[in-house]
């Protein structure tokens, strides 16, 4: 998991700890979207994938109320309010999917990324 931060921290120049919420914010989406097959493959091999989910999901209240309603809502619009909360552009968030599912395809392969990728609808329009 650490190796995975560093490279988006780097990516998309925050520190490690925001790089963590952003990361947890995106495993806990494709967990709850996807929690069979290739998502659950994905984080079965990523050691410290729950623990990085359960802190992102714990950091959702210190987005404020409008925050905390945006980010509730699903998919992916509620994926990017939580991000937004978290203090990352639109930028940031275009280059931390492509980080992620980078590192996802080294782990789960191409083929299981792109099931998972196409299975999102909207994410093209991210990337």
């Amino acid at each position: 998991m650490d190796e995975l931060i560093e490279r988006v921290a780097g990516a998309i120049g925050v520190d490690a700890s925001v790089a963590r919420t952003a990361v947890g914010h995106v495993l806990g989406f494709l967990q709850q979207e996807f929690p069979e097959g290739p998502v659950a493959e994905l984080l079965g091999k990523l050691p410290g994938a729950a623990e990085t989910i359960e802190a992102a999901t714990a950091s959702e209240g210190a987005g404020g109320l409008l925050g905390g309603l945006m980010g509730s809502a699903g998919g992916l619009m509620g994926l990017a309010a939580k991000l937004n909360a978290a203090g990352l552009d639109m930028s940031q968030i275009r280059t931390l999917a492509r980080e992620v599912l980078s590192y996802a395809e080294g782990l789960i392969g191409k083929d299981s990324v792109e099931e998972i990728a196409n299975s999102i609808p909207g994410l093209s329009q991210v990337l």
